[in-house]
């Protein structure tokens, strides 16, 4: 399809980068800086409803010269990407955090177009552009808060580690290019598949992951994860630990599964091999990911920093849809990211309350807030089980079809680490729910405190405001419904995925 004609499915991402413009003239002629997350928050819903009616109206073309591919699969995680977006800005419209300036929104809106870029990629160079115009606005939010060392510090540390990261995978597809003189991803599936068994090729292709493993912080390349995660705004951490994850799996989703799946039908060949050297390649990285993040997060006290290895885990559960290398696979691994975005930025919108009434993130901040803040102890009890994978919450259902698919594939002893990391984790987040309802403020035992623990100042019910109330409700009952009702949500991803 020509320029021209490829305008009309290319309108979500010109609305987001119109947006941009608008925010900054918009900066530029009115002194009204509180308007701000408003009109980020309209821009958003038209990008939404935008890429809502490319879904309705089943549109699957290439656009641009077949630079960007246009499908139900894209536009499902553009939608998941722009309501991330859209609930960060809500987190900042809490009254206790100040109205952010210009280059907040602006970053965020870029961020939320190179995710865009990235999940409808069908080209390398057009992967590469939409990972760094990612990367790039990460790395400025991260380091947002002004006068903070631990937030420059987090910034800094992101560049490094991205820059890295960023660095192999373009070598690893300078190499492709070189390999079969094409960027665009259909040409080169076609060709490797003709040609699979080289080892510059192989080689290659283990760059590229590492390079889109960093976004999914899984081992190897993700040191990064914690610090930046304690580091970075407790918003734009919730919004870094969902959309960026998500755009990566995509991509992964679209670059491995769609290259190395259509050899498993083949007969038993060299190629063979290799593939099979790479589901096992991928279950040991997806083992050691959930492994080392849930073992990290076991003796932390600093609650970013907890969810920060809770994400490094979850991110080896949703890998193992991958390994299994079947459509059942691919189905969970799409299932289990909206159902972590509501549990996950839910944990983080609770993390962000507690934090601007203590102006801390550990957990001993939290003894006694059971009883204090009742509905916010509930609350994140919920959300936390749902992280865990109890039923019957929307967080159980996830995981339930990434094993599901796991077993089905016959990969037993997978499934087995899988399960026992899940009684792992049970114990890092049992810890917060037990200070919350079974614990006695710090600060109480030392003035002879008793069980009755009576309602602190700094936790009266007034400090929740009707906003925090209402947000908190909008994230915890998906959660909910999710667990007992997800069977719109499984035929949808079906659609999109042409199951």
């Amino acid at each position: 399809m020509n320029n021209l004609d490829s305008i009309k499915f290319f309108l979500p991402e010109i609305v987001l980068t119109g947006g941009v413009l608008v925010i900054i003239l918009f900066e530029l002629i009115t002194s009204y800086k509180k308007l701000l997350p408003y009109l980020s928050l309209w821009i958003l819903v038209v990008a939404f409803f935008c890429t809502a009616n490319l879904l309705v109206k089943n549109v699957d073309a290439s656009i641009f010269e077949n630079l960007i591919r246009i499908n139900g699969f894209t536009t499902f995680f553009k939608l998941l990407f722009t309501l991330a977006s859209f609930i960060t800005i809500l987190f900042s419209l809490s009254r206790r955090q100040p109205h952010h300036n210009i280059e907040y929104y602006s970053l965020l809106l870029i961020v939320t177009l190179g995710l865009y870029l990235l999940a409808s990629a069908n080209d390398l160079l057009i992967i590469y552009l939409g990972l760094e115009t990612v990367s790039i606005s990460s790395y400025l939010l991260t380091s947002s808060q002004k006068g903070i060392r631990r937030s420059a510090e987090a910034g800094l540390k992101y560049l490094i580690f991205g820059a890295i990261a960023s660095g192999i995978m373009l070598y690893g597809m300078s190499l492709l290019y070189g390999l079969y003189g094409t960027t665009s991803l259909e040409t080169l599936f076609a060709l490797i598949q003709r040609d699979y068994y080289q080892p510059v090729l192989l080689a290659s292709l283990f760059m590229v992951f590492i390079g889109l493993g960093y976004k999914i912080a899984v081992v190897p390349v993700h040191m990064w994860c914690p610090d930046v995660y304690e580091g970075a705004p407790t918003e734009i951490t919730g919004f870094l630990s969902v959309a960026p994850k998500a755009a990566g799996f995509a991509i992964i989703i679209r670059f491995f599964y769609k290259l190395l799946q259509p050899l498993t039908i083949t007969p038993l060949t060299v190629s063979d091999l290799f593939l099979n050297n790479w589901q096992w390649l991928f279950a040991v990285i997806s083992v050691v990911t959930m492994t080392l993040g849930n073992l990290a997060a076991l003796h932390q006290t600093n609650l970013k920093r907890l969810l920060a290895y809770s994400s490094i885990a979850h991110a080896g559960y949703i890998l193992m849809g991958l390994v299994v290398m079947q459509e059942s696979g691919i189905q969970a691994m799409v299932l289990y990211l909206p159902i972590y975005l509501f549990m996950n930025m839910g944990a983080f919108f609770v993390i962000y309350i507690i934090e601007n009434i203590t102006g801390s993130v550990d957990i001993d901040k939290y003894e006694g807030l059971g009883w204090r803040l009742p509905f916010i102890g509930v609350v994140m009890s919920i959300f936390l089980f749902s992280l865990i994978g109890l039923p019957p919450l929307g967080g159980f259902i996830a995981k339930l079809y990434i094993f599901a698919s796991v077993i089905e594939a016959k990969w037993y002893l997978l499934a087995l680490v899988g399960l026992l990391n899940g009684v792992v984790s049970l114990y890092y987040y049992a810890r917060i729910i037990r200070a919350m309802f079974l614990k006695i403020p710090t600060e109480e035992l030392k003035n002879g405190g008793t069980k009755e623990l009576p309602v602190s100042s700094s936790f009266s019910p007034s400090v929740l405001s009707l906003f925090d109330t209402i947000l908190l409700m909008l994230l915890v009952i998906p959660v909910l419904i999710l667990g007992v009702y997800f069977t719109p949500l499984v035929n949808l991803i079906n659609r999109v995925l042409g199951v």
